[in-house]
């Protein structure tokens, strides 16, 4: 690549990655007869090298998750005692554990399924390790009724011992979830069942749902399983090794 060639085309990149208003004011220091010899270069030597914008693009793909990643820390750091500190949600492990991970799942979602073992796995090894669940039904009118139940079931397990057993035979159980399959696991787990249906009913339930629900648009989940690890929005069902990685960078 020529001199000339070169520093045409890292021009061309720095323009696509600057912000508008800095594209445009540098835009404006060119004549008309300038800017048109410049972009007739860019134009033959992409056409020529195309991976160029292959780099370019990856360049400009680290900066958007860059900022992506940043505007997620801000939204945790302005929601920090909502996320990890609600009176509605459930707490497993040790309570004053010195890394906390909070989970937004579906009992619908076969993600969230399938990244069940990993919370387990977490729990019975890392004794220091406080883990919150967030119901976050979003897929469909099932995915609500058994997110109710199982607030309900919260409300009367504040050790969460009986609420973890639930949790894993509904979430680990086949078929969809709904209304009568979590009230027959309930009742298999051995939860007061008309206390339970009384407090479906209740102001808590609705309030823990919406609550989680608001949360999760502040921070950007907007999927299932999702996680909060620090400061960290983690999408996905990542797996337990990049879980155990995230949580031991916080415990340092």
């Amino acid at each position: 690549m020529t001199s000339k060639y070169r520093t045409v085309t890292l021009l061309a990149a720095a323009m696509m990655l600057a912000p508008p208003t800095v594209t445009a004011t540098r835009a404006q220091t060119f004549s008309a007869g300038q800017k048109q010899e410049i972009e007739g270069i860019i134009k033959d030597y992409l056409l020529q090298h195309p991976e160029v914008m292959q780099d370019v693009m990856s360049e400009l793909e680290k900066h958007q998750q860059a900022a992506e990643a940043e505007k997620h820390r801000a939204a945790v750091a302005e929601n920090n005692a909502t996320i990890f500190n609600s009176p509605h949600q459930v707490v497993l492990g040790n309570p004053q554990g010195k890394v906390t991970v909070v989970e937004f799942f579906d009992y619908n979602c076969g993600f969230c399924k399938r990244a069940l073992p990993d919370m387990l796995t977490l729990l019975k090894t890392d004794p220091n390790l406080k883990f919150v669940l967030k119901e976050f039904p979003v897929l469909g009118e099932g995915s609500v009724e058994a997110a109710r139940v199982a607030v309900a079931a919260r409300m009367q397990d504040v050790t969460g011992k009986k609420y973890i057993e639930f949790h894993q035979k509904l979430l680990g159980g086949r078929g969809p979830a709904d209304k009568a399959h979590a009230l027959a696991v309930a009742k298999e787990v051995g939860f007061d069942m008309a206390r339970l249906e009384k407090d479906m009913a209740s102001d808590e339930v609705k309030k823990t749902i919406d609550e989680n629900l608001k949360l999760a648009d502040l921070i950007g989940v907007n999927g299932t399983p999702s996680y909060v690890v620090g400061d960290e929005v983690v999408v996905g069902a990542v797996g337990l090794d990049a879980l155990k990685e995230k949580i031991a960078a916080q415990g340092k």
